[in-house]
């Protein structure tokens, strides 16, 4: 049964409504905990969106039971993909801030009263996030954990220092710079990169807070263990701004960043990373990836 997205009567006077939004794709085993997370906020005007991205598992099923639980809005359909689902259920929300959240993530109870304080304080600030602690699969914390201090990022900045962004579980968007950039780019792999490149390619800022606000979980299906797909995707993302003055150096620093990564655990695509790294950008990182690979292979 689906519910249609409402703002909750029962909320009146300066708190703005937030649209959390959650696409969810085979994620059974923790897109319960994800959706509890939501409904225990400590902010409570909030609008639930999820929205089933034709899961081949038990993640619809579950959602159905919770959404019967707790009333938000919730359907089913065929596979459409991560971002046009992202885009689907931003058109639908009626927030004055959107909140995405992966279906495998969890955000802590104070998260939405946080970023809600600081942005209606900020109006110069289109995107806050905060900082994130990694959890494994279980749901257990990670050791080494490394929190950042505040920061605000422009467009300059993070081209050239994308960890700099925020990380994805931990971020609210106001919902008009969103609509004013068209939402997610459906043909982009780092959809998240992008956005924040498109946002403060438009004028806008970004503001990370130091505060932990969300749980982001580390599992075999996370992408950015896939060096070629981060490589391949890293430079498609990029190259949608290789107009800007620095792109040549971006494109480099990540070639020779994977190269040095991949060196050491997967030989074959190092190599083929080196022949794409003209001579003259050769650096210290380059020559201990060389180093690397003129070890013997100890898989042999």
């Amino acid at each position: 049964m689906q519910k249609t997205p409402t703002v909750n009567p029962s909320m009146t006077g300066d708190s703005p409504l937030v649209s959390i939004i959650v696409s969810c794709y085979n994620h059974q085993d923790y897109i319960e905990e994800c959706i509890l997370s939501i409904l225990n906020q400590t902010y409570y005007n909030i609008e639930l969106i999820v929205i089933d991205d034709g899961s081949s598992d038990s993640s619809a099923e579950i959602l159905e039971k919770l959404q019967q639980e707790h009333s938000f809005y919730f359907e089913r359909q065929t596979n459409q993909g991560l971002t046009k689902t992202l885009n689907k259920a931003i058109k639908m929300a009626k927030g004055k801030y959107i909140a995405p959240l992966g279906s495998d993530d969890i955000i802590l109870p104070n998260k939405t009263a946080i970023q809600v304080d600081y942005l209606e304080k900020r109006n110069d600030i289109a995107v806050v996030g905060g900082n994130i602690t990694c959890i494994d699969q279980d749901g257990n914390i990670k050791q080494k954990q490394r929190h950042k201090e505040y920061r605000e990022v422009d467009f300059k900045t993070i081209f050239k220092q994308a960890k700099l962004i925020p990380a994805a579980p931990s971020v609210m968007i106001r919902a008009d710079v969103l609509n004013e950039i068209g939402g997610y780019n459906t043909e982009c792999r780092l959809e998240d990169l992008y956005l924040w490149l498109t946002i403060t390619h438009a004028g806008h800022k970004i503001a990370v807070l130091k505060d932990i606000v969300a749980h982001y979980r580390e599992h075999g299906s996370n992408t950015y263990k896939n060096y070629k797909f981060m490589t391949d995707s890293l430079l498609q993302t990029y190259g949608y701004f290789s107009s800007e003055p620095g792109y040549d150096y971006i494109k480099n620093k990540t070639l020779i960043t994977m190269f040095l990564k991949t060196s050491k655990k997967d030989r074959g695509y190092a190599f083929s990373l080196l022949k794409r790294i003209p001579l003259k950008n050769y650096n210290m990182k380059v020559l201990r990836g060389i180093g690397h690979l003129a070890l013997p292979d100890k898989k042999q």
